[in-house]
């Protein structure tokens, strides 16, 4: 009369295969280039994209804090791991304050000093 039937995932089903098919398309695309410091120079006839700017910083992070820090491994080491865990906060402050795009070297150094400021502890 009553028949138990267990109902078929298809939701679930939907979802693992939409996860799976992003983590393919995330590996198959080519990694980001590096910046380096010379992509900042002659900002107002190359200007930079903020998230280019922000991703740059944040990749100097351990040099920030060897020159933040008392020279210790355990403080610099430390001060990475404080930066790392504040980083999206940070990120998300600079987006809100500061134009999409780098135009000038007086936006770069207020960018590279807020990042600098909110990421690394002073001693």
């Amino acid at each position: 009369m009553f028949e138990n039937r267990i109902k078929f995932p298809a939701v679930t089903v939907a979802l693992v295969l939409v996860a799976l098919l992003y983590v393919f398309w995330d590996q198959t695309r080519e990694p980001p280039q590096l910046v380096d410091a010379g992509r900042f120079t002659n900002l107002q006839n190359n200007p930079v994209k903020l998230s280019t700017t922000v991703d740059w910083v944040v990749t100097q992070i351990p040099s920030f804090c060897e020159q933040a820090s008392d020279r210790s491994e355990k403080a610099q080491a430390s001060c990475v791991e404080y930066a790392q865990t504040r980083t999206s906060t940070c990120r998300r402050g600079v987006y809100d304050r500061f134009p999409s795009v780098v135009a000038s070297e007086a936006v770069f150094r207020d960018v590279s000093i807020t990042l600098i400021n909110c990421l690394v502890q002073a001693p």
